[in-house]
């Protein structure tokens, strides 16, 4: 999909389809004043008749505005009261919007959802937001399928429209950020979507080359199990003893700050297929344990978009791949083995194999001396008991960079809570 500013006012735009906000009970947002001027009051009539909701999330088209209107459609947004409208209610009316657009048979559409106003966040900030929002709408993995059928008529083309040329750089830079944070999401959906046949630790590997490709700035080294043998790493290579796919521990740097500077480590979890090993887990829904190198791709989405946007500073992913398999050779519940750091461990469960490869590739991060280390893994369902599907578990034993992360989660509408982590728990 492509994605673009334009400037002027939303009545004058040629467009398939214009979008627009109106708070409830009646309060049309300043581009639909506009259209409902020049469309000689269509809008105010049909919200007097109930004709449009405006309930947050609610959509209403418009086909063949009346009047001066130079598009063919209007796309009114509910986004419920004023005094209500924060950035969460905005998200979820540019969701709203995004699947209505994508449904429908225009093929190129104008946004003008970013002007309105949304407390504590930027134009930049709600361009993102809309382009996200449409990206995601948009998503299908159907790559495998034989008979996948495209849509008839996808949506191509998305503009964000600002009425003030003032404002179009900012515009810009947002539709930036959100066009290069889509592809990273993207990117890492379809890894997590693929089955385990096919997303290997080797294909994971390839993964990494293929960013590596795209920037300059990216370096790329991927490690075989002999490498790992001689470094020392028994906790990662334990879990792998049971697959016939050879572990992988991938690392990729990107340098976009200034020589020295020490670079921020993101380590994540890439079981592509978890079984349980010895301790096999139960047959219901383990097709789903394809998603356990989630955390992995969450760490190659996010190399791909920092590449993309060229963010001044250096960054590090590491990727300890492999599979969790049961197997005449797979590690048993009682055996003992040795980490990288030298701390043996005995393994009871074979199914708590996440923390035996990450302490392993939390070792070998060491060795870029990072300013702060981040660990993203697919650790455990108990973080769904305890949490639900709606927010992510975040531990941390440095508080100023929890509240970091914290605050980059609620930003990007996608919240983390805080478990404990004290000295209570050290002998769990």
């Amino acid at each position: 999909m492509d994605f673009s500013v334009k400037t002027g006012d939303a009545d004058k735009q040629r467009s398939q389809c214009v979008v627009v906000g109106v708070f409830s009970p009646r309060r049309l947002s300043p581009a639909a004043e506009r259209l409902d001027k020049a469309s000689r009051g269509q809008l105010t009539e049909l919200l007097k008749q109930g004709d449009i909701a405006t309930d947050c999330g609610s959509t209403t088209l418009v086909h063949q505005p009346r009047g001066r209107v130079q598009a063919e459609r209007i796309l009114v947004v509910g986004c419920g009261k004023a005094k209500d409208f924060d950035a969460r209610a905005y998200n979820k009316a540019a969701a709203a919007a995004a699947r209505a657009v994508d449904t429908g048979a225009a093929t190129e559409a104008l946004s003008y959802l970013p002007e309105l106003d949304v407390e504590g966040h930027s134009l930049a900030w709600k361009c993102r937001q809309v382009i996200l929002a449409s990206h995601d709408a948009a998503y299908r993995f159907d790559e495998l399928k034989s008979d996948a059928k495209p849509p008839k008529k996808p949506l191509r083309r998305l503009a964000i429209g600002v009425s003030d040329k003032a404002d179009a750089a900012e515009a810009r830079q947002g539709v930036k950020q959100g066009r290069a944070v889509a592809a990273g999401v993207e990117r890492a959906r379809r890894l997590g979507n693929l089955p385990g046949n096919i997303c290997t630790p080797a294909y994971l590997a390839d993964q990494a080359r293929d960013i590596k490709a795209t920037s300059a700035r990216l370096k790329v080294k991927v490690l075989d199990e002999k490498d790992m043998q001689k470094l020392g790493m028994g906790a990662l290579l334990s879990v792998a003893r049971g697959s016939r796919q050879p572990a992988k521990l991938i690392s990729l740097e990107y340098s976009g700050g200034e020589r020295g500077d020490k670079p921020v480590v993101l380590v994540g979890k890439g079981v592509t297929f978890d079984s349980g090993g010895i301790s096999l887990k139960p047959g219901a829904a383990m097709d789903e344990m394809k998603f356990d190198m989630c955390g992995a791709a969450s760490v190659l989405g996010t190399l791909a978009a920092a590449a993309e946007l060229e963010l001044p500073l250096n960054l590090v992913g590491i990727v300890p791949a492999t599979e969790n398999l049961p197997d005449g050779d797979a590690s048993k519940p009682g055996d003992i083995v040795t980490s990288m750091s030298g701390q043996t461990i005995e393994i009871l469960n074979t199914d708590a194999e996440g923390r035996l490869i990450l302490c392993d590739a939390l070792t070998y991060a060491e060795r870029f001396d990072p300013e702060v280390v981040v660990d993203i893994a697919t650790l455990t369902g108990a973080c769904i008991v305890a949490l639900g599907h709606h927010m992510t578990g975040l531990l941390a034993n440095d508080q100023e960079l929890a509240d970091e992360l914290l605050a980059a989660g609620r930003n990007a509408s996608d919240p983390a809570w805080q478990l404990p982590m004290g000295e209570e728990y050290d002998e769990q």
